[in-house]
């Protein structure tokens, strides 16, 4: 009998609800949210697969090359705050109870309207049936869009006060991806909650998009001193691509000092960089971080901790910080 790693999940997602999921919903009185806890158990184990996947494989990596000495630990356990935060669902269930019903409405009138998703994998009948061709279609459409989110978080000037808390890791270890705001991972979420809606993602396909895209953020932010040579690093975003996104005034300013702008956006695919002229592949290693942290520069305050950190992102949206 042949093993399928699908069969696998599904054992071990419904052993998972079973055993931990359901008796808490029971006991808190929420019965009639055990569809909805199956779901999240599903997000639950396929966090706990990729942090186990960061303790061994990336981890190891890092100690192999580092490009740096960790010398602020405490920096590098608020990212790992941000990271439980986010991969084991705990960011998900706040979205659940804020903005998932609105878009749930949304989706409803769309259907009693008679509006219909794209259904994108229907476009190639024969060709898009194969799931994994389905869902290399999907990684592509997700990260074009995922592209442009980016590149609009470093042009609106009050968007990136938002996504400056992401650049403002000194020390980017494989825990660095999850470091952003609450509410621009809101605005990021929702926006692929109503893309995958759009082009009719099936429900688990949404799950292995996502843990896909995230492992491999999580291998570009890692702070190893590893390229994937002059063909690879065009075909896959890496640590020595990233980097540069990362590096003071090269990643995230324009055309001069203090200019929003920036290199290197794409998230999972450099050819978007490549097709609209904002790659750069030079140099490993640049110091990380924004150009208002350096003390001659004003010594700007980001903040240190999670909730410090999530405050300061308001007040510099508020224009107060």
């Amino acid at each position: 009998m042949s093993w399928n790693p699908l069969d696998w999940f599904g054992d071990a997602q419904q052993a998972l609800f079973e055993g931990l999921v359901q008796p808490l919903l029971f006991r808190a009185g929420q019965g009639n949210l055990l569809e909805d806890g199956f779901d999240a158990t599903g997000w639950l184990l396929v966090g706990l697969l990729q942090i186990g996947v960061m303790l061994t494989f990336m981890r190891a990596l890092e100690r192999w090359r580092p490009v740096e000495p960790v010398t602020d630990r405490a920096e590098v356990r608020t990212d790992i705050v941000y990271t439980v935060v986010h991969r084991l669902g705990l960011f998900r269930v706040l979205m659940f109870f804020t903005i998932d019903p609105l878009w749930d409405a949304v989706a409803g009138e769309a259907r009693l309207l008679g509006l219909r998703g794209l259904d994108l994998d229907r476009l190639w009948p024969g060709v898009t049936d194969v799931a994994i061709v389905s869902f290399f279609v999907y990684l592509l459409v997700f990260d074009f869009a995922d592209y442009w989110f980016h590149r609009a978080q470093h042009r609106f000037h009050w968007w990136w006060q938002l996504h400056a808390l992401h650049h403002s890791q000194r020390q980017m270890t494989m825990w660095s991806d999850n470091r952003n705001h609450l509410l621009d991972d809101l605005l990021r979420d929702s926006l692929f909650v109503l893309l995958a809606m759009v082009i009719g993602v099936p429900p688990g396909q949404f799950v292995a998009l996502v843990a896909v895209t995230q492992l491999v953020e999580s291998l570009s932010h890692a702070n190893v001193r590893m390229d994937f040579g002059r063909l690879g690093s065009r075909l896959l975003v890496g640590p020595r691509f990233h980097r540069l996104h990362h590096s003071i005034g090269l990643g995230h300013e324009g055309d001069g000092p203090g200019t929003l702008g920036g290199r290197n956006f794409a998230v999972l695919f450099p050819v978007w960089d490549l097709l609209f002229r904002t790659a750069r592949y030079d140099g490993l290693d640049h110091l990380t971080g924004i150009r208002d942290q350096l003390p001659e520069e004003g010594g700007r305050d980001y903040g240190r901790g999670f909730w410090t950190q999530q405050w300061l992102g308001l007040r510099r949206l508020a224009g107060r910080a």
